[in-house]
């Protein structure tokens, strides 16, 4: 059985932003069969990745339905221009971010901040 590879990756945040690169449509799938909230973009993607698992659209097809989605999601990760914990470079950096409390005493200069 091919993977039925895209073109070109569709780059996704998972986690606390770790970055990961969709290459085809089984990876696609399997983002979409673990995602926890469904909806109208959901469906069209996880639809048209089963649509080309059985060859009736082409990959490309698929692709641009899967990156609909993660846009929608706000998991695309071009798409993003602020910096939220997803954004953030390292884990320690995420960690720290994630778990920053405003009792924790005044931020320090340049750390993003949760609000």
């Amino acid at each position: 059985m091919t993977k039925k590879s895209f073109g070109r990756p569709v780059p996704i945040l998972v986690g606390l932003g770790f970055p990961r690169h969709v290459e085809n449509i089984w990876q696609a799938y399997d983002v979409l069969n673990e995602w926890p909230s469904r909806g109208p973009a959901h469906k069209a993607a996880f639809d048209a990745c089963r649509a080309g698992l059985a060859d009736e659209v082409d990959t490309q097809t698929v692709r641009a339905a899967f990156e609909a989605f993660a846009r929608k999601a706000g998991i695309l990760a071009h798409d993003m221009t602020t910096e939220t914990p997803a954004r953030i470079t390292t884990p320690a950096k995420a960690h720290d971010v994630w778990l920053k409390r405003p009792s924790d005493g005044p931020p320090d200069p340049g750390e993003t901040q949760l609000t």
